[in-house]
């Protein structure tokens, strides 16, 4: 009680107190801190506070897990979380390397729109240079969609509403309409399009977002961050993509939360079991601590692994499995059994992200070499599936309070959400505490659509996994080929006279028909839940 009081000063004007204020609408008198002591006492873990002391902020993390002691823990921040020599830095999101899509859901072929920052791209293979390129996605001549354009005979990128035709570099090589022996308009300056620097590493283009002259070579000078366990032979490492109907911020916080995991997916995540169980689920408490937090990101600490978060869109944690699942096995086989997460969370437009990941193991690698991706996706899909609503409804809650930051809107008294706070606190500190559209959106979010089409799952993964495309592909064409032999069988058995067929024939034949009808009515079932919708009905889990 003496450190409560020696610190009531700070706790009055911590955004934590502020919140229960303003839902309690009252003013903070003196007996909170009993009120607040028992919240300690009964979440018995740790949890994060943050101070603002002067122009420094620091963040404050109780490590005690008995509540004799827990009061005693609330001490000045380690030095190492934050440097005081970095406090008045700004993180420029558009002067960073930002993941578009893995190659292996492009096609050469053909020319690809997508969104990154708010800006409308075009990703497209030039064959001259043997180069994945990423243009603006507008033709300077009326303004038309390139992503909507060919690809030529010559390996150019054609615009099909006039026929203009660019090179790799931009340049405009063909305008059709212009007389040969006229003026070559077509070398003019406002004749070209706008090129972004490129790159491709870890089999992904990665783009950098800002076209000024300044950053045409800036791949020499700054790559895209290297993850080592993307590039090492002895781990497999599928990939996906996804876009999502709320924001890049939401995205990043709920990768981060492993506390949601045995609820929001319940039975469908393998979860290890706590020794006491508290609820069906078997949430638990959890050690997470943030190591260190700068304007590069911060390290996490778990239990079980380890986590970075490598600002601005990439976060990626290392699990040993052995230790997760408390496998008794030899300390040397447990040093081999890796498993990765590593995502990379994208921001597209307000209300908008594109998730793409990849969970490189080094157990069980065959696995991955024989098995379709399409079957992985159909599983991750439905996992992701499982909170999207939760995430885009919270997402609208938050904008509806306007609230200025997450703290005035969230309580997060547990160590569980230490890595939540960890990144609002990198965002708020050198991000400004929101993405910066730079005048492209306001902050107004897009209109909530029905449930059905806000889990689409048709246009927002299968359309640009060339692996799912291709199975939902074929087992349209299947249902087709099933519904067409039954017609066929039932067609044959009537047009046959009876004297011309036994009796046995004719029972085989209709069953048949039967057979696959019924098979296509599944397949048809299949398709749909899988590739289009799926719903996720939380009450009946």
């Amino acid at each position: 009680m003496d450190v409560l009081r020696a610190s009531s000063s700070t706790l009055v004007h911590s955004p934590y107190i502020s919140t229960i204020r303003r839902r309690n609408k009252t003013q903070f008198p003196k007996p909170i801190f009993h009120h607040l002591k028992l919240k300690l006492t009964v979440f018995d873990s740790s949890f994060t506070l943050f101070e603002r002391n002067g122009s420094k902020s620091r963040l404050f993390m109780t490590l005690s897990s008995s509540p004799a002691s827990t009061m005693e823990s609330i001490e000045p921040p380690m030095p190492e979380l934050e440097a005081d020599g970095r406090e008045k830095e700004r993180f420029d999101l558009y002067s960073h390397w930002y993941p578009v899509m893995p190659i292996c859901d492009l096609d050469k072929r053909v020319p690809h729109a997508k969104k990154v920052l708010g800006l409308d791209l075009v990703v497209w293979w030039d064959r001259n240079e043997n180069e994945w390129k990423v243009f603006d996605d507008t033709c300077p001549h009326r303004l038309a969609p390139l992503s909507d354009g060919r690809i030529d005979q010559w390996g150019r990128l054609q615009c099909v509403y006039h026929g203009w035709c660019f090179n790799g570099n931009g340049d405009c090589k063909l305008i059709p309409q212009a007389p040969l022996d006229g003026p070559p308009v077509h070398t003019f300056k406002e004749a070209c399009v706008t090129v972004y620097p490129s790159t491709v590493q870890h089999d992904i283009v990665w783009v950098w977002p800002n076209a000024d002259p300044q950053y045409k070579d800036i791949i020499k000078k700054k790559k895209p961050p290297y993850i080592p366990v993307l590039d090492d032979p002895s781990f497999s490492r599928t990939m996906g993509n996804r876009e999502f109907p709320f924001g890049y911020e939401v995205l990043m916080e709920n990768l981060m939360d492993p506390a949601h995991l045995p609820y929001a997916h319940y039975g469908l995540i393998v979860y290890s079991t706590p020794k006491v169980k508290v609820d069906r689920e078997g949430g638990s408490p959890l050690g997470m601590e943030v190591e260190k937090l700068d304007i590069n990101g911060f390290n996490g600490k778990l239990d079980w692994g380890c986590s970075y978060f490598i600002a601005p869109c990439i976060y990626h944690a290392f699990i040993d499995v052995d230790q997760q699942n408390g496998s008794a096995i030899s300390e040397t086989e447990k040093s081999n059994r890796r498993f990765c997460l590593v995502f990379m969370c994208i921001p597209v437009s307000p209300g908008k992200s594109r998730l793409i990941w990849s969970f490189p193991k080094n157990f069980g690698v065959w696995i991955d070499k024989i098995v379709p991706r399409w079957m992985f996706h159909i599983g991750q899909n439905l996992i992701l599936d499982s909170d999207l609503y939760l995430l885009h409804v919270q997402e609208h809650k938050i904008m509806e309070l306007e609230a200025t930051n997450r703290q005035e809107a969230y309580f997060v008294p547990t160590k569980s959400d230490v890595f939540v706070v960890g990144f609002r606190r990198w965002l708020d500190k050198y991000g400004g505490g929101m993405v910066d559209w730079e005048g492209k959106f306001s902050r107004a979010l897009p209109p909530s659509p029905p449930r059905e089409q806000l889990m689409d799952r048709y246009w927002t993964h299968v359309v640009s996994c060339k692996s799912c495309n291709t199975a939902h592909k074929g087992l349209k064409t299947l249902e087709v080929m099933l519904q067409t032999m039954s017609v066929i069988s039932i067609g044959i058995v009537a047009v046959i006279k009876q004297n011309m067929i036994s009796m046995v024939a004719k029972s085989t034949m209709v069953s048949m028909a039967i057979v696959c009808f019924a098979a296509s009515k599944w397949l048809a079932k299949f398709i749909y839940k899988n590739f289009h919708y799926h719903d996720y009905n939380h009450a009946f889990m």
